[in-house]
């Protein structure tokens, strides 16, 4: 199992009981990759620092679609829409909280309060991040961190 708290937080959902080390090692993935697209070092190659997260995007998302749980792989598109328009806005905390959101929603399936959460984040909603994170708590049963 990897160590990225977020996938962990997806594999100990009950709804992928029976592929959770595929969706751990499919959002391990994918999280690099949008490390690598975010966060890339400076100092690096930023080229090749996309292109790498470019496969470890695909790498997560051919892995999950292995599986071929559709609820899964339609939370993990919400998650890489709302952490792009995130990071685009330089909100951080946003980005986090909708993957911890994506997380639970991945892991025990979205409710009306998640789809709501994720309208306000659309919506440019400054409570957002904390809305995406109660959604998260009240969906796992507080496993979430609840940052």
């Amino acid at each position: 199992m990897s160590a990225d708290p977020i996938a962990a937080l997806a594999a100990r959902g009950p709804r992928v009981s029976g592929h959770a080390e595929t969706v751990e090692a499919a959002i391990t993935a994918v999280r690099d990759g949008a490390r690598r697209h975010y966060a890339a070092d400076a100092n690096g190659d930023l080229d090749l620092e996309l292109l790498q997260g470019d496969a470890s995007y695909a790498e997560g998302l051919s892995r999950l679609a292995e599986t071929g749980d559709l609820v899964a792989i339609a939370e993990l598109a919400e998650v890489i829409s709302l952490t792009a328009a995130a990071h685009a806005a330089g909100d951080e905390v946003l980005a986090e909280a909708a993957w911890e959101a994506g997380a639970a929603g991945i892991g025990w399936g979205p409710t009306p309060e998640l789809v709501g959460a994720r309208a306000r984040a659309r919506s440019g909603d400054p409570a957002a991040a904390t809305a995406l994170m109660a959604a998260a708590r009240q969906i796992t049963g507080d496993m979430a961190s609840g940052r």
